[in-house]
């Protein structure tokens, strides 16, 4: 064990009731197979609201960028962001490219492990995943849950509204996974995008993008394709009202609480595809890395505000009443 390992590190805990308190802790053991991550940039994630009202057991924090700190290791200096889930490598999904969905390991960083609302954090070195040096560190967290999950979640629908058919796509919320859905469309070659979000300032840059406003709750248009990005129950079920016959509702929001369909008629008498998709596959990183590069001063608009950890209480809670978009923790 290196002196760095045997040391001490700063890290937030979560402790329920709204409650975050920074305080020093012996860095987490790194075992077999694993490397120390230095902490660079942390990206703020709205999933975190759970910890944020239940309390968490590890350290959170899941949209992680640093440096490898492993004195001798090959891969010692070198950028990366973490891939959340821990993945075999072996099993059936993860030979199919799915490593997102690994059928032997469920452990998430951030959720399950030691995240990186702290200094350091152990990281399998399967989930890291190298960041270019063109790729600015306060945009490297964007690779993961806005870029990463965005992306995938319209390359998973395009086999089924593919661009050519130029029908109308329906984005509903526009935090930065609705954001980077957006972005993610037109990047492919999506054109008639709608966005709706009760946030004007969110909404207004959806439109600097080229989107186009659609009322919240308003059922005056239909859609080919819809994205349900806020994990709202409501928005749901309006998604399933909205979709076009044999168009596609997308579910990338998440909600933990139970949901309930109505199987009446709206839902019975309509062929359409409703899917669930959950974060990337490895394989996706190398075409996100383009994608960021290529609409970097757009992806700049979602971090509106670095800071240290000693303000993360105060950047959590402006973050959850809806003030940031995609505020990034900054260890120097």
């Amino acid at each position: 064990m290196t002196d760095r390992q045997k040391s001490r590190m700063r890290a937030s805990v979560f402790h329920g009731d709204r409650k975050i308190t920074v305080d020093t802790r012996d860095i987490p053991e790194v075992g077999l197979g694993e490397v120390l991550v230095k902490v660079l940039r942390t990206a703020l994630c709205g999933s975190d609201f759970k910890l944020w009202y239940k309390g968490a057991e590890f350290t959170a924090g899941h949209e992680i960028f640093g440096i490898v700190d492993q004195p001798g290791h090959p891969r010692h200096g070198e950028r990366n962001v973490v891939y959340i889930p821990l993945h075999c490598d072996h099993c059936e999904a993860c030979r199919a490219g799915d490593t997102q969905m690994c059928l032997e390991v469920s452990s998430l960083i951030g959720w399950n492990r030691p995240g990186g609302y702290a200094e350091y954090v152990p990281v399998p070195k399967n989930c890291l995943l190298p960041v270019p040096d063109d790729i600015e560190d306060d945009l490297a967290p964007l690779l993961l849950d806005t870029i990463g999950t965005s992306a995938h979640a319209v390359r998973f629908a395009m086999p089924l509204v593919p661009p050519e058919e130029n029908a109308p796509i329906l984005v509903m919320g526009a935090g930065p996974v609705g954001l980077g859905v957006v972005l993610a469309l037109q990047s492919l070659g999506y054109k008639d995008i709608h966005v709706a979000d009760p946030n004007e300032e969110r909404l207004s840059i959806a439109l600097s993008f080229g989107a186009k406003a659609h009322p919240v709750g308003s059922r005056e248009k239909r859609f080919k394709l819809i994205f349900e990005c806020s994990g709202a129950h409501a928005a749901r079920n309006l998604g399933i009202e909205l979709v076009l016959p044999r168009g596609a509702l997308m579910l990338v929001g998440e909600n933990a609480a139970p949901w309930t369909i109505e199987e009446g008629k709206i839902f019975r008498r309509k062929d359409f595809y409703m899917i669930r998709t959950f974060y990337f596959p490895i394989r996706d990183f190398a075409p996100n890395v383009e994608l960021l590069r290529s609409n970097k001063e757009r992806y700049r608009r979602f971090v509106d505000a670095s800071f240290g950890l000693d303000a993360l209480p105060d950047y959590f809670a402006r973050f959850a009443e809806g003030k940031l978009i995609k505020p990034v923790l900054s260890f120097g």
